[in-house]
């Protein structure tokens, strides 16, 4: 036992992959009604990470891997953005060589290494009886593996994406919306003194909610999204005659990280860097339709170039405070797991469905990729989303399917 004295019995909480607003008050929601239930809670530092690089000896310094929370802790952080636990993108089950801990380097030496063995080890280590990870489909499938192996796991939703399958809503996507439609109504002022193009590159890797629902609501003219490869031709076209027909002489585009050219049949990526779920680090597609827009834009602009302002939000929409939404959801989420937890059921996914709060299996997570239906919400011909009737739509209308 790590100096924590088991009473009705022990919580343990991590947040993986990348931070988002939301997550210290799902964080706070879970600490404070589980003390008030009689559970011990344990923070785990750094995601799978923690995990993984526990020293399973009560004498070792292990407080860089976990920590025991106190409403105290918890009240301090809990209205900020960000995680105060710390984040990682560790996979347990294929972990690099050099990256297991040296402490098991003797008995995992295999250029990948799949280190849960050692994470049920450590988590009975720990005394703990339930485990509740944040995150999105990457940290939440290795919460699927747990719950195979016999961990109780109650998970909850995160990410900026909004793309984890069975919930309409990730912790982190409304705040993610709003700074998106907030700052891109900023970067207009300048677009409009030059009469320029203004092409902005958002976060969306296989799904894009997160350009597709700010475009609905007015932040640009035209979006490009992962699910569909599209022309720079067509939106070179499009760009100039919105451009035309406003008085300010600019037009808005917002481009998904993960959207493709129709002649290209790979993403953008920084680097051929891969994490350890198997994935490049996105960036530069907003540089590229930038250049081309410039190139292209003299066939449909009477012979005169068109210049472009072109900016990537990045981190600038997932850093900060979280919105109203992302306040209140993590809220009813940390409930939602607590819930659970106390009629004694887990291996579930708290969710938000048409509305209403729900749970579903966990497996859910694995059982499919939740992207934005092309045919449903995407006008392919004028590259912008689709909205007809709104009568009975869920809040962020494509994002229940």
């Amino acid at each position: 036992m790590a100096n924590i004295k088991k009473k009705r019995g022990v919580i343990a909480i991590l947040t993986g992959g990348g931070d988002v607003p939301g997550l210290n008050p799902a964080i706070r929601a879970i600490t404070i009604r589980a003390l008030r239930e009689g559970y011990n809670v344990v923070g785990i530092r750094r995601g799978w990470a923690g995990m993984v690089e526990i020293v399973r000896d009560k004498k070792h310094d292990n407080s860089n891997n976990f920590i025991e929370l106190t409403e105290n802790i918890v009240n301090r952080a809990g209205r900020t953005g960000g995680t105060f636990l710390h984040s990682s993108r560790t996979r347990p089950s294929k972990v690099p060589k050099d990256a297991v801990p040296t402490h098991l380097k003797s008995t995992y030496n295999n250029e990948l290494n799949d280190l849960t063995p050692e994470v049920l080890k450590n988590l009975d280590f720990l005394n703990i009886d339930y485990l509740i990870p944040i995150g999105g489909d990457d940290t939440l499938s290795y919460g699927v593996r747990l719950h195979k192996e016999g961990m109780k796991i109650v998970a909850i939703p995160k990410t900026m994406d909004n793309d984890v399958p069975g919930t309409d809503y990730c912790i982190g996507f409304s705040t993610c919306v709003t700074r998106t439609i907030e700052l891109t109504h900023k970067l207009r002022t300048t677009a409009g003194s030059h009469e320029r193009f203004l092409v902005i590159e958002v976060f969306g890797r296989y799904a894009g909610f997160s350009a597709l629902l700010p475009t609905m609501a007015g932040a640009a003219n035209r979006c490009v999204i992962p699910e569909y490869k599209f022309s720079m031709e067509r939106l070179t076209e499009l760009l100039v005659a919105d451009r035309y027909t406003n008085p300010s002489k600019y037009s808005v585009v917002l481009v998904s990280e993960g959207a493709m050219f129709d002649d290209i049949d790979q993403m953008v990526y920084k680097n051929e860097e891969k994490d350890m779920f198997g994935h490049k680090k996105l960036g530069g597609i907003g540089d590229l339709v930038s250049t081309k827009l410039k190139e292209l834009s003299p066939k449909y602009n009477k012979g005169k170039r068109i210049n472009v302002i072109n900016q990537r939000l990045g981190y600038l929409v997932r850093c900060g405070n979280p919105d109203a939404l992302d306040s209140i959801v993590p809220m009813a989420f940390g409930n939602l797991a607590l819930d659970l937890i106390l009629e004694g059921t887990t291996g579930r996914l708290v969710t938000l469905k048409n509305g209403r709060y729900d749970n579903q299996h966990i497996e859910i997570v694995t059982s499919y990729k939740k992207v934005v239906d092309v045919h449903k919400y995407y006008n392919t011909e004028r590259l912008r989303p689709v909205y007809k009737s709104f009568e009975s739509k869920p809040l962020f209308i494509m994002t229940s399917d």
